[in-house]
């Protein structure tokens, strides 16, 4: 669940979203009001209602609901979306900070880069060249 743990912890329509992992439009189409205390939460991912257990039983888990990003070089972690046109990244790193504090590519390596990957993220995808 979410970064808390205290179950009186009130959480947002996102928070619970991502606890439930289902998107936030799903929580909003299903009534998820834009609060809830996270024993409510807990709750519903014990004894999860009809449309909670239908969309589980669809899921595929081809493609993660949410993903974490995680700066390489400070650490930040942010929740997202991912996008499907993101690459597996070599290296995910903060807006602010200089791809020359990315460990160099190694001869025969190109590096390209990705922005846009979350709220304040590049993706970095280091390839061998042909």
């Amino acid at each position: 669940m979410a970064n808390n743990s205290s179950s009186s912890a009130s959480l947002n329509r996102r928070q619970v979203a991502q606890a439930l992992n289902i998107p936030p439009e799903m929580a909003v189409r299903n009534g998820i009001p834009s609060r809830m205390k996270a024993s409510e939460v807990a709750a519903l991912d014990a004894n999860p209602p009809a449309w909670l257990a239908q969309s589980r039983a669809n899921s595929t888990g081809k493609r993660p609901v949410w993903v974490e990003l995680r700066c390489y070089l400070c650490d930040f972690l942010e929740v997202a979306r991912p996008k499907k046109w993101w690459p597996d990244f070599t290296y995910v790193i903060c807006d602010f900070h200089d791809n020359d504090e990315l460990p160099s590519t190694p001869d025969g390596w190109r590096r390209s880069e990705y922005d846009g990957v979350g709220g304040r993220f590049r993706g970095i995808v280091d390839t061998l060249d042909p």
